[in-house]
């Protein structure tokens, strides 16, 4: 689906199809090959299909609530460390990078990445477990799936259909998430590059905020491989730095070391095949000892980090007011949006009110909380 060219012959202005033709790689995906969108529309002007698809999904309601989500820690932990919307845009920045150096699609990768957590709900994958378990019975709950959702059903623009119609590549790119363990064929390479940018953001962000609340010290850190790795890189360059400087150039090696071998492992096998023999696949990530080292430095985030008391006690928290809410808007229905009881009738009231709590930012959650449920027990 090409975007049509200016009126005038003698036109200045680069269409999409000519300016992919000259930087994207054969393997890339086109936006003239796009497979389209649910609801067909008309070619926009000077904006590709995935460039649409990123203005759709920065503009919507669901993507301003991701400043009001945690990542991992709280606000009561103060204001430096990452909420879900700053992790969403350094993922996209990765993203980019990797998708750039590959020739990939960028404009794809962008939109992919600022799409790929915008399901998630209040508090963090704590708050994802509680849903799953209060929806055990309709399926369950996948931050996921409920992007998806979001996408589809709830979010609403101009126009008679619902949803943000993105392109069915988006699409299919998040779907991939939700079940990828059974995934038989490899994903787009724009989506496989959001994936390995995810990967790598978190590995930073949560040791640059985990050292930062001082949850872990940069002593404990060192005992992993790839911060040693790290610190040896730092040392060849840097006799001493303060220790909050020392942090900061951890981050920053841990994303580079990362993406330079992702980069560097996509090169070695371009050199062989240029992706052109279609009996031949390729997951774009780390390999071989970067991949032993990631899980390393992973582990430890989940013992040392993810685990520690502080975090298990919030988690707690943060389950049993859902829990709570949950069965109450399921009592008290005249509490839900107009919205949201009228898509009960449609998906059931469990299901309308996990997509509600879904929805909600940490605050309001607890603002809800507070001033309807708080005389329920949390525990």
């Amino acid at each position: 689906m090409n975007a049509h060219p200016p009126s005038s012959p003698n036109h200045h202005l680069q269409t999409i199809a000519e300016r992919e033709q000259k930087l994207l790689a054969s393997y890339a995906t086109f936006s003239s090959q796009t497979k389209g969108r649910k609801y067909a529309e008309p070619d926009h002007p000077y904006r590709g299909p995935f460039q649409r698809d990123r203005d759709r999904i920065i503009h919507s309601s669901a993507f301003r609530r991701l400043n009001g989500k945690m990542q991992v820690f709280t606000g009561e932990m103060g204001d430096y460390h990452r909420t879900r919307l700053t992790h969403t845009h350094e993922v996209a920045s990765i993203a980019r990078t990797i998708g750039r150096a590959l020739r990939l699609n960028e404009d794809l990768i962008e939109a992919l990445a600022l799409f790929h957590d915008i399901g998630h709900p209040p508090f963090g994958h704590a708050g994802e477990d509680a849903l799953n378990l209060c929806l055990e019975a309709e399926g369950g709950f996948s931050h996921n799936q409920y992007a998806l959702t979001i996408a589809e059903e709830l979010e609403i623009r101009d126009g008679p259909h619902p949803g943000l119609n993105l392109s069915r590549e988006v699409l299919e790119g998040q779907a991939t998430r939700v079940e990828k363990d059974k995934q038989t064929v490899p994903p787009l390479l724009e989506v496989q590059v959001v994936e390995a940018a995810d990967s790598i953001t978190y590995d930073a962000h949560d040791t640059d905020d985990a050292v930062k609340l001082e949850l872990v010290t940069l002593e404990e850190l060192a005992e992993v491989s790839l911060i040693q790795h790290c610190l040896e890189r730092i040392g060849s360059r840097f006799h001493e730095l303060a220790p909050n400087i020392q942090r900061r150039a951890i981050v920053h090696e841990l994303i580079d070391i990362q993406v330079s071998h992702v980069l560097q492992a996509a090169e070695t096998f371009l050199q062989k095949s240029n992706w052109q023999d279609p009996d031949e696949t390729f997951r774009i990530g780390p390999v071989e000892q970067l991949a032993q080292q990631k899980k390393e430095l992973e582990q430890f985030l989940k013992s040392r980090v993810y685990h520690h008391p502080h975090l298990l006690e919030t988690r707690e928290i943060a389950q049993q007011r859902l829990q709570a809410m949950f069965q109450g808007y399921q009592e008290r229905v005249d509490l839900l949006p107009t919205r949201f009881q009228e898509r009960a009738e449609n998906i059931g009231l469990p299901r309308s009110v996990g997509d509600y709590l879904a929805s909600m930012t940490d605050r309001y959650c607890n603002q809800q909380f507070s001033q309807f449920f708080a005389n329920r027990s949390e525990g």
